[in-house]
This record gives C-alpha cells, structure tokens and sequence, in this order.
C-alpha cells in the first residue's frame, strides 16, 4: 500500500494524464477485441481504412471524457454520476465509431462498434471502480475499528464519511432488520445484535456508532437496552433534525444523549397555550439564571413577548442569562427588550416596585432553595426563601395588578420529609390562600384579579444538583460513582420540555389550580448509573466482577432525601386539553389562617428558634413527616 499512497499523493494534473493514457490504451485494446471476438483473429488490422478508424476513434473517445468531465471527478468520491458518464461516454464513443467506419469505408463488421462499446464501458468504469476500492482501504487501515448501527440512509452515510476519517475504521454494520442479515452494504457485511459481539473481539471493536437520528427516543431505548452491555462505548450522530437544518454533519460523533436512556418522546407543545400568557406581553422570571429560569426565559423569548424582565440574586447568573438572550434577540432581529435586574424575592418592595415600574402582566416564578441537603443545613434561610419570598412575590403581583402568576413547584412537595419540600407545599398553601380571595374578585370583574397557579413536577435533567452531570465526571475521572442507597428511584423529564409544559400548564390556569406534569416512569438511580458506566464503554466492579473498571459506593440517604417521591397528595386528579398535564384538587388553608400562620414562622424565623420552626412546620397541613432531626448548621453549633 505505500507504493500506492506515492500515487494517491500525485498533484491532480498529473492523476488525470495517467488516467487518459489509461483510457487511451483501454480503447485500442477494446476495438481491437471487439474486433478478434467478430472475426475470430489475432492479427493486426486488414486495411489502412480501420487503422484510420482506430486512431480517430481514440482521438474522439478522448475528447468526448474530456468534454464530459471525466477526468475531474475525484475518484475516492466516484459515484452514479460519475458511471453514468462513463455510460454516456461509451455509447457516444460507439457511435462515433460506426460512423467513422462508414466514412472510410473500412471492412469493420456492424457488431464490431456493440462488442467495443461493452467492452470500453467495463474497462474504463471498472478500472475507475478498483481504484476506488484501493483508496478506500488504504485509508480504512489506520484508525479505531468500529461497528455502525443501523444500515440505514443515517448509516451508511457514516461509512461513506469515514472511509476518509484517520480516526475511525468501519468493520460492519448492525441492524435487525432481518432482510439484512447475512447481506454485504458498501463491501460491509451486516451483523445481527446476537453476533456484534463475535465480531467485537475479532476485530477489537472499541465503539458503536448509534445511526438512527429519525428514530423515536423510545427505540432508542429498546436499540441501547440491548447493546449498552457490550464491552464498547457507545457513540450517536445528531438527531436528523439538526443535521437537514445545517447545524450538524452526519459525522460529528456525541455521547449518548441521556434522553434516549429515559425512552421518553417528548410532546409537540400546543402553540396556542405557548403563547397565550406571552405574547405582546411583558413577563417577569424570578429565579431567571438558575436551570428552569433560564430555559423559561429562552422559551419565552421564542414565543415574542413585548419585554421580558429576567429577576435574578447572582449576579453571574444573571449575567449569562442577559447575555445569551441579547444575542439572540440581536442574531434572529427580534423586538423583545430585555431587562436584566438583580434582586430578592425577599425584599417585597423591590418586587412591588418593579412589577408596578414595568407593568409586568405576567410572572414565572422559579426562583427557590431547591437542593434538600443544603436546606436542611440552612433552614431559616430556606424557609425565608422559599415561604416568604414566594408570598411576597405574589403578594406584589396582585398590587401591580400582574395578570398571570405561575409557581414553579417540586414533587418533593408531596408528603414531603425534608424541609425543602415542606417550604415549597407552604409556597403553594399561600398561593391557594390568595387564589381563593382572587378568585372572588376576577368572579365580580373578569379583567381584575391575579390569576395564581402552581406546576409540580420532579427532577430535571441537567440541573443544578443534578446526578448525571456527577456520574459523568466521576466516570471520566474514574472514580467510584456515589450513590446514596441501592433502591432509591426519582422521576426525570428535560429541562426543555419541563419549561414548555410549565408555560402551557399556566395558560390553563382558572385560579388556585395545582398541576402536575406526568414524568412517566420512575428511574432507578442505580440502573442509570450502570448504564452510562455500560455506554462508555466500561465495567461495573462488584463482587461478581472483581476486574470492572467503576465501582458503585453506596454512601447512604442525605439528610431529608426520601427513596420515592410521589406527584399526588390524594387521587383527586383530572385531565386536561394537553395529554401530559393533569390538575389535582388539594386541601389548603383559608387565608386568615395561613397569614397567621406566616406571622408565627416569621417570629420563630427572627428569633432563629429552630424548635418552633420545625412544629410549625409540622402543625401546618403540609404533611411533613420529617426522617431527621434539625440539621441547621448554626443551631447545631449552639447545641454544642
């Protein structure tokens, strides 16, 4: 093969006078066997008339490829275009031939013009064929050899792309389809699922090229179910999506997306209810930098809103958040001002004042402690945060007359045994509360009044605090994967579609409404962890595989972090316009009460008296039934 890399390396001008004085020496030697298998002898031709004929026969042959553009296809790309010319080609070349021999009147029998053309169209197209095969396996010799699967359009245009690829070596292709089997694609054989794994250690495979971007996250569950435990890591191209709209190329390798681990489609949203609380309106994000706040925002923006008000505590996040938004309002010239403002949710009148400054219609607040163990730890803080700042927030929205309020809320506000659960079902008891005293109002004049509402759901992918972003460092790092107990399950849904259901969750909103997002099936956390250990190619070390290559350490339950979490205090739940957003019917407490109850917890709060927090706590009917003791940091250095 280095004999022939010394041509493969050639200047193109050069590739192309080899090519035409090998196309001149395969038209004599086609006419002249045309010739001997018409006449049935080896000698040389009988009259100065088909001399004369051979010779303007290759001139004009020569000129015709010239003319086709023969001689500029590069052949490592040869395809049907480049055989149909040769096709084209060769019957003019015929033609030409049999015209000539009328011409000169030489002796040349009427077939002889027939056998040539069959035999120039399989010299000249054949021999452009071999060279191509030759290119494509001197460069397929170098590089990590892989297996594609799927032996589709997506598949095969990976192999095409990396024959010329230094970095990757195609042995075969995988696909179920069972009119494929034992069948060769490309000079490819197609391989089932059952035998990839032969083929693996013949041929020491080291990745699998996931190939289908058209298929539903579903199958692709069902597809990596089934080869996520082979002893490769497992590689995707872009979904087709990206790749017709120009934003990615078939060979731009990815890891597997953890989506396609969850199996779960994601629904077209319903742009009527996108837009319905967003359009030519000015919205308000508390919480706007953290991982829901910033993806509302960018939803926001895609459905046009008149202004969009991002309210924000770190200044960093709100930072990124302001930036990315301008340059793509700037990029897609959009008429959308955005106003980047920091502040607490916890300062009421900084809320009121900027609510009433920028007559805002309607508010998206996202803005909350979220992480259980950290609230354990800071319990006044969080209580703070996220009981208070959340009525004052609405309580502000109702002064500067705010159309629409939506609380984004957590499943671990279901019979919650952590204190942030417990705040976040407070948050929505003091959201019923005032919905109820709304409502009365908006029942009087419908173009008055707040209308609140609250959206539950569970954990999402890619958040802050969340374990995949964890498990993966820990896997490249190879260190042990930390999981807190073997059985522990939670709900998953991504960012993306958590915000989209959220806004059009909110647009149905009557007032006091609490909605909850079907996440679908539980995950078991551990079952995650060994799968992405599986897809990158890695063993899990336990007992019955000592030699693994990542451990599962399970380091116990966190303080307050239950090993199930539900969506549902009781069974009172119905369905709505949109198939994943259910309403449930949940008890709250009049709002005379709650404010008392606030007065209380803000006294306790004030006087850090940890003991009168946590029965109030229990007391209110949140259903908190705590699995730990107080864990606030500071009242426990008082204790000592």
């Amino acid at each position: 093969m280095s004999n022939l890399n010394v041509i493969w390396s050639l200047p193109r001008y050069k590739k192309r006078l080899i090519s035409l004085l090998i196309d001149f020496f395969f038209i004599g030697i086609s006419f002249l066997g045309a010739y001997w298998v018409r006449i049935g002898q080896v000698e040389a031709l009988p009259s100065i008339e088909s001399q004369y004929v051979l010779v303007s026969t290759v001139i004009i042959t020569l000129l015709i490829f010239t003319k086709l553009g023969l001689y500029r296809a590069v052949l490592r790309y040869l395809g049907l275009h480049v055989l149909a010319l040769v096709g084209l080609g060769t019957a003019l070349s015929a033609v030409a031939m049999a015209g000539l021999a009328f011409w000169f009147d030489a002796a040349i029998p009427r077939s002889v013009p027939i056998i040539y053309g069959a035999f120039l169209a399989i010299s000249v197209g054949g021999s452009r064929l071999i060279v191509r095969s030759l290119v494509a396996q001197s460069s397929n010799n170098s590089g990590n050899p892989v297996l594609i699967y799927g032996a589709g359009s997506a598949g095969r245009q990976l192999a095409l792309a990396l024959r010329q690829s230094e970095t990757h070596k195609v042995v075969g292709f995988v696909d179920e389809d069972v009119t494929l089997q034992n069948t060769m694609m490309m000079g490819l054989y197609v391989y089932t699922a059952a035998c990839a794994e032969k083929v693996i250690i013949k041929h020491g495979v080291k990745q699998i090229l996931l190939a289908i971007p058209s298929a539903s996250r579903r199958r692709r569950k069902e597809v990596l179910d089934t080869i996520s435990l082979l002893p490769v890591e497992i590689l995707t191209v872009p979904d087709m999506s990206d790749i017709v709209a120009g934003n990615a190329s078939i060979d731009e390798l990815k890891d597997v997306s953890i989506d396609d681990l969850l199996g779960r489609d994601p629904v077209a949203p319903q742009q009527a209810l996108m837009e319905a609380n967003i359009k030519d309106k000015v919205v308000m994000v508390t919480g706007a930098g953290g991982s829901i706040g910033s993806e509302l925002c960018r939803q926001i923006v895609r459905n046009k809103p008149k202004a969009l008000v991002l309210f924000e505590l770190s200044e960093f996040g709100l930072y990124q958040i302001d930036r990315e938004l301008s340059l793509l309002v700037e990029a897609e010239g959009l008429d959308i001002q955005i106003i980047p403002l920091l502040g607490s949710v916890q300062r009421i009148n900084r809320l009121s004042k900027v609510m009433g400054s920028f007559k805002v219609q309607t508010i998206y607040h996202a803005a909350a402690y979220k992480h259980v163990p950290l609230v354990e730890y800071n319990v006044v803080e969080g209580v703070r945060n996220n009981v208070f700042g959340t009525n004052y927030t609405a309580r502000a929205a109702i002064e500067a007359k705010v159309e629409s309020f939506v609380l984004i809320s957590t499943d671990k506000a279901v019979r919650p045994t952590n204190v942030m659960g417990t705040t976040k079902r407070m948050a929505e008891l003091g959201l019923q509360a005032l919905a109820e005293q709304q409502n009365k109002i908006r029942a009087k004049d419908a173009s008055a009044g707040t209308r609140f509402c609250m959206v539950r759901f569970g954990n999402v992918l890619g958040s802050s605090g969340s374990v995949v972003p964890v498990f993966k460092r820990q896997i490249e790092n190879r260190e042990p994967i930390t999981v807190t107990h073997e059985e522990i399950t939670r709900f998953f849904m991504t960012i993306p579609e958590a915000a989209q259901l959220v806004i059009q969750a909110g647009a149905m909103g009557k007032g006091g409404d609490v909605f909850v997002l079907d996440m679908g099936e539980s995950v078991k956390i551990v079952d995650l962890a060994k799968n992405l250990i599986h897809l990158s190619g890695l063993e899990v070390k336990d007992e019955s595989n000592p030699y693994g290559d990542i451990e599962i350490k399970y380091t116990g339950l966190r303080p307050g972090e239950k090993l199930y979490e539900e969506l549902l205090i009781g069974d009172n739940v119905d369905s709505t316009a949109h198939e994943r957003i259910m309403t449930a019917q949940e008890d709250f407490l009049p709002l005379d009460e709650y404010n008392a109850l606030l007065d209380k917890l803000d006294t306790a709060c004030h006087d850090f008296d940890h003991e009168g927090i946590r029965q109030l706590l229990l007391d209110a009917p949140t259903g908190f039934a705590p699995v730990d003791g107080i864990g606030d940091l500071v009242w426990k250095a008082e204790q000592e």
